[in-house]
């Protein structure tokens, strides 16, 4: 079986469900060009707790974790299985890497997951099982984590982060069509130039070392699934491949990346 790459998505606002643009585009190329995976396992900002948990619903609802959108977002489904043995193969290989975990029986697909998913799997036709990220914790662990379930990718299973690479809700309103927050593009060449040069350390140091890092993230959550992506790369070289997807509203950054390393078995 091929070894699938792992990837980390910008997904945007929930509308991109409904105007998905440049990423659709972007999403729609990728998976076409993908092997149809087995399952798909997502770590996604928009679920987040103090320990991982793993998702094990057998028929994960579609979850419409947000509010002040039009109807038409809230009537969206995206009915994909889940996959309750491959939870608790997630679990353990979690559990084996020394980090506690449980699974969640009861957790839907929020838009984090179900919304790029619509246009990278539109089908919905292969099981999703989603992963928690823990905000507290930082970097090195989303990697660890990432780096416990590598193997899966041998295995038929795609290991997506879904977050955002430049995430600043302050900001929103504040750019007129056109414009971008000067601090957008200066902090994705920093993180595009330590990827391709496989500088996980200075990635990990990113709150002291990228630059304008407190305003393209005042908080966290939607940078970390970047590292369980990268952890998923496996070994010490990531093989990382930019799909530049645009910018929306001039500060949500729309990057997408494709990491090829090899995966330990």
């Amino acid at each position: 079986m091929d070894r699938l790459p792992s990837l980390f998505i910008s997904h945007g606002s929930p509308m991109t469900a409904l105007q998905p643009g440049p990423v659709g585009d972007r999403l729609g190329a990728l998976g076409a060009g993908l092997p149809r995976p087995r399952a798909i396992v997502v770590a996604s900002a928009h679920w987040l707790a103090r320990q991982p948990l793993v998702g094990g619903h057998p028929l994960p609802p579609t979850v419409h974790d947000f509010g002040g959108f039009p109807q038409a977002l809230f009537d969206l489904q995206y009915p994909a299985a889940g996959d309750p043995a491959l939870a608790e193969e997630v679990a353990g290989r979690i559990a084996a890497a020394g980090l506690p975990v449980a699974v969640d029986p009861q957790r839907g697909l929020d838009h984090g997951v179900w919304v790029p998913l619509r246009l990278l799997q539109p089908l919905a036709d292969v099981p999703v099982v989603p992963v928690s990220v823990q905000p507290m914790l930082g970097p090195q662990h989303q990697f660890a984590l990432g780096r416990a379930l590598a193997p899966l990718r041998g295995q038929g299973v795609l290991l997506i982060g879904s977050g955002s690479i430049t995430h600043n809700l302050h900001d929103v309103g504040r750019y007129d069509e056109g414009k971008v927050a000067p601090y957008v593009r200066p902090f994705i060449t920093w993180v595009e130039q330590c990827l391709m040069a496989d500088d996980t350390e200075a990635l990990f140091d990113y709150r002291r070392q990228a630059p304008h890092a407190a305003r393209a993230h005042p908080t966290e959550e939607h940078l970390l699934p970047l590292y369980f992506a990268m952890g998923a790369a496996g070994g010490s070289r990531l093989g990382a491949q930019r799909i530049d997807a645009g910018i929306d509203a001039g500060m949500l950054a729309m990057d997408i990346y494709r990491f090829d390393g090899g995966a330990p078995e």
